[in-house]
């Protein structure tokens, strides 16, 4: 049963990447998983699988929520077990569909003929995306995708690990990703009872599957809200383009200083206008919401659920503060901004611990009513002022 909208077709255009070319970029350059038998890699999927079926109850108990339509369904979405290539290739439907129209704005003369994006721009673009995906690829455990339904396909190549679907089709109005191998390497590399840590990944993932569920009008709001945003910094950075070389030397170094040093927050920051800076903030506050919910919802299960909870998050946190990683790994996680999500993760959860505090859960869900009621970058860091701001 759909219980998520589907979002609107987005304007047939050009694009400024070649998606498929950054699917297959990606999938060429990303690492091979951890190394297992057939045997284990069936019980992995298997696994998984289960945990995301059994995930669903739990989160419509622990958040209270309702999505549009269905009091209790018995499942959120469509479900799918992939490996590293398979989830490059649905991210690159993602940024597909975010992007719908970008080109169309940055290229248009006026006229009623179609702006066109070179070939060689397009395919830099895809080299560019797949790169950094191939790195991303070894370190997400799970993905809800809202968007992609309303993408065209990316064919790619890559490799299968066992039993991982390997197909992911266009049209599912939404759907849970679920990166086999990487779950197996941190499961091994914590020393987490597997059947505990596949729940508790799929508990995070199908809470937000639960927010696009019970508010059917997010996923079009944020894809409108980050399309804005996009065309406004693909316009600057055509101006940067346009500068001379000393001007662009110096911005994209202090750019990348800041972002290492953990400066002004990710690299993009050092290329950012003022009036982008509170798009951006603006935009981040509500990725900090849903993060921060998944988190609060995932550990609110309890050892009845999950009986390793509290072992699985101290580890866990562990591994997001970086410990054991080389010099070169925090920076390449600055630089790539993976420090401003791990932030997002922790203002969230505060945010919402907050103001559950104050008004509860039920009056906490409120924000998920319509689009007004998202928090601002300001009322993350201040839960009083969101509670005073919707309840009153």
């Amino acid at each position: 049963m759909t219980l998520v909208e589907k979002p609107d077709r987005p304007p047939v255009g050009p694009s400024i990447v070649d998606w498929s070319a950054a699917a297959q970029v990606a999938g060429r350059l990303a690492r091979p998983g951890p190394q297992a038998s057939r045997d284990e890699l069936a019980d992995l999927v298997d696994g998984l699988r289960d945990a995301a079926s059994r995930a669903v109850p739990h989160v419509l108990d622990v958040t209270r929520m309702t999505p549009a339509g269905v009091a209790r369904p018995a499942e959120l979405g469509s479900v799918f077990v992939v490996d590293r290539a398979r989830w490059a290739q649905a991210n690159t439907e993602i940024m597909a569909s975010l992007t719908a129209g970008v080109a169309d704005a940055l290229l248009s003369d006026g006229s009623d003929r179609p702006p066109r994006v070179p070939q060689a721009t397009a395919l830099v673009g895809a080299a560019q995306v797949g790169s950094v995906l191939a790195v991303l690829a070894s370190r997400v455990l799970g993905q809800f995708d809202p968007y992609s339904g309303s993408a065209a396909a990316a064919e790619s190549g890559g490799r299968t690990d066992g039993g991982t679907d390997r197909e992911l089709p266009a049209g599912e109005p939404g759907r849970l990703v679920l990166v086999a191998p990487n779950v197996l390497q941190v499961e091994r590399a914590l020393d987490l009872v597997p059947a505990d840590f596949r729940l508790w990944v799929c508990l995070h993932e199908q809470t937000h599957a639960l927010q696009f569920a019970t508010a059917p009008w997010l996923a079009s709001h944020l894809r409108e809200r980050a399309g804005s945003l996009l065309t406004d910094l693909s316009a600057s950075s055509r101006r940067l383009a346009e500068a001379r070389l000393g001007e662009k030397l110096r911005t994209v170094g202090r750019a990348v200083l800041d972002a290492v040093r953990g400066e002004g927050g990710t690299l993009v920051h050092g290329f950012l206008t003022d009036d982008e800076r509170r798009q951006l903030e603006d935009v981040s506050a509500v990725m900090a919401l849903l993060e921060g919910h998944a988190d609060v919802a995932m550990d609110a299960v309890g050892p009845r659920t999950v009986r390793t909870v509290r072992s699985i998050r101290r580890k866990f946190e562990a591994r997001r503060d970086g410990a054991g990683a080389s010099g070169a790994d925090v920076v390449l996680r600055r630089v790539l901004g993976m420090d401003a999500k791990i932030a997002q993760y922790r203002d969230g959860a505060a945010f919402v611990r907050a103001v559950e505090k104050d008004v509860g859960r039920d009056g906490f869900n409120a924000v998920w009513a319509a689009p007004e009621n998202l928090p601002t970058a300001r009322e993350i860091a201040d839960a009083r002022a969101w509670v005073r701001r919707v309840h009153g």
